[in-house]
């Protein structure tokens, strides 16, 4: 493996943007055209400032100290998006009876299909198992579509979302822990 896994800083913030915007528009233009992108960008991807206070986010740094991918697990109600989108939405889950969020998955595209975004998912997965959640839900773009499926996880809903002038298709999917 030439990365490390690690939680997420306050101080990665700057350097989480970038990857954000690398990945989407590195991994995201054979789906979405160019300006869904920015316009994703924009109004919807971007840092949660939220997980990485919680630490429930992280990073994968590469052997230079570069950003190479992150995402996280979530004990609150938001769904998708930064710390700019309007989906935000704070409020505590219970393990009991709701799933715990995994969120805000990007990779850069040099090191796209090599293991960062499943090393990153399989430590999301098993903290929010430790956390007591059974289940895990998720917003998928559609270029992470077929890796999610990979992973377990089901399609339960399409999404047509707005941001920016612009109508973005996500699907909602869904895990059990465990599988």
């Amino acid at each position: 493996m030439d990365y490390e896994i690690r939680v997420a800083l306050a101080s990665d913030v700057a350097a989480i943007a970038a990857l954000i915007a690398s990945s989407a528009r590195g991994l995201s233009w054979d789906v979405y055209s160019a300006e869904q992108i920015e316009a994703a960008i924009s109004s919807v991807f971007g840092v949660d400032s939220e997980l990485i206070s919680d630490g429930t986010y992280f990073v994968a740094e590469g052997g230079g100290g570069e950003l190479i991918g992150c995402g996280g697990w979530s004990h609150r109600r938001t769904l998708f998006g930064g710390d700019q989108a309007d989906s935000r939405e704070s409020g505590e889950l219970d393990p009991k009876r709701d799933a715990a969020k995994i969120r805000a998955f990007f990779v850069h595209p040099n090191w796209a299909r090599r293991g960062v975004g499943r090393a990153i998912l399989e430590r999301c997965e098993r903290e929010a198992h430790e956390a007591g959640f059974r289940s895990l839900e998720l917003m998928a773009t559609l270029p992470g579509l077929d890796f999610y499926r990979a992973m377990g996880y089901e399609a339960r809903e399409e999404i047509h979302y707005p941001a920016s002038g612009q109508v973005l298709r996500f699907v909602k999917m869904e895990k059990r822990s465990g599988q």
